[in-house]
């Protein structure tokens, strides 16, 4: 038995719940009020009038007329595709904002061709159109290679050397070269060479390494500018620099050999330190000395010529008073120093000459043995002799002085 009968009066819905009488009760054949599923079409439709209510046609819809109802339904027909681009195109333009780091710089490509370069901060770029590269310009990067190279006098040598490095254009970091980072290595590589390359080994092993890595670094730097690599070298450390292993012990030997050397030349300079002081004052001693002495003898002779002079003047003033004095102290100085012999020839006496000398002695001794006299009092007993002798002997002088002027 068919559905739907001809001539409109049998409508049997299969989702209706009582045939005929369900038909008269739920007002036709769309089922909805007697519980059956939903219309597709009209839950559509529904959808369509909110959105046209939305954008404010609704009104016309509800109020025009049965040939205007086309025109409403084409234009409901292109509000939904209308709201759909407006929301992507809110989504795009959200999607191009970006956040650039302190650290870092954006680089902006354009169609895939440079056009800015942005600071750190919030920005904006259209999507698809730009693409924004993000760079570390303040990040410390390091690069480390060891090498084995050959000397400027014919020796291999195993070279360790480290690099730190820092981005200083991102824009030719990211457009010259496709890789910075080897381009770099093969850079450090080829500046290494041609340092070693014109050195001795013994300065690269021993005290040529500062030089060696102040070499590199400048020759380094200059080929990366050449490059435009868009690098900027920081520090650039020997880390290490050894013979290859086969001859290691050798120079091990030498290296030792060298080291005895400086030993010994710093204890001989420590030695000579040490003497040399020790010399420079014993003869600034002796200078000072022969200028005390100098000074001494200058004083001296000009004491006695200033003396001579007083003399002289004395004696223009009294000439035989002055000649008897200086005769008398000249004989006192001359006999002074001999042995003295009293001789008396006037008076014819047995006793030729008395020795006062040896005689004064032996006086003292028996004095001292028989007396038992103090030392003191025997020598006060020599003296007075002593001066008698002498005032006789000037008496003498005198006599015969007189005689012979006579």
């Amino acid at each position: 038995m068919a559905w739907n009968e001809p001539g409109g009066g049998n409508q049997h819905d299969p989702w209706s719940g009582g045939g005929r009488n369900g038909d008269k009760k739920g007002g036709g054949g769309n089922g909805g009020g007697n519980g059956g599923p939903p219309d597709l079409d009209e839950a559509l439709k529904k959808f369509q009038d909110k959105l046209n209510g939305m954008l404010g046609n609704g009104r016309k819809r509800r109020g025009g007329a049965g040939g205007n109802g086309g025109n409403g339904g084409s234009t409901n027909a292109f509000a939904l595709p209308g709201i759909i681009g407006v929301i992507l195109v809110a989504i795009w333009a959200a999607s191009g904002f970006y956040l650039v780091d302190q650290s870092e710089r954006g680089v902006v490509l354009r169609f895939g061709k440079y056009n800015d370069i942005v600071g750190p901060g919030l920005h904006w770029n259209p999507p698809i159109i730009d693409d924004v590269r993000e760079v570390n310009v303040t990040k410390v990067r390091s690069l480390s290679q060891t090498k084995s190279m050959l000397t400027q006098d014919e020796n291999i040598v195993e070279v360790q050397m480290s690099v730190q490095y820092q981005v200083s254009s991102p824009r030719d970091f990211l457009l010259n070269v496709r890789a910075p980072e080897i381009s770099l290595e093969n850079a450090m590589d080829s500046a290494l060479r041609h340092e070693v390359g014109s050195a001795d080994m013994n300065d690269i092993l021993t005290s040529g390494r500062e030089l060696l890595a102040s070499n590199v670094k400048s020759r380094l730097q200059s080929y990366l500018d050449n490059y435009g690599v868009g690098l900027t070298l920081q520090t650039i450390n020997v880390e290490s620099t050894s013979a290859p292993a086969a001859v290691q012990d050798s120079f091990d030997d030498v290296i030792k050999a060298r080291e005895d050397r400086q030993r010994t030349i710093n204890q001989a300079l420590a030695y000579e330190n040490s003497i040399l002081p020790e010399a420079q004052g014993q003869a600034q001693r002796i200078i000072e000395e022969a200028e005390g002495y100098k000074e001494s003898v200058v004083a001296k002779s000009q004491g006695e010529a200033n003396r001579f002079t007083s003399l002289l003047t004395e004696y223009q003033k009294a000439p035989e008073i002055i000649r008897e004095r200086m005769y008398l102290e000249t004989m006192g100085e001359v006999l002074g120093k001999t042995n003295k012999v009293l001789v008396d020839v006037e008076n014819g006496n047995s006793l030729m000459y008395l020795p006062l000398d040896k005689l004064a002695n032996k006086s003292s001794a028996a004095a001292e043995d028989s007396s038992g006299m103090s030392r003191s009092e025997l020598d006060r007993v020599s003296r007075q002799a002593s001066d008698a002798l002498s005032r006789s002997q000037s008496t003498d002088s005198s006599n015969s002085i007189r005689r012979e002027g006579r």
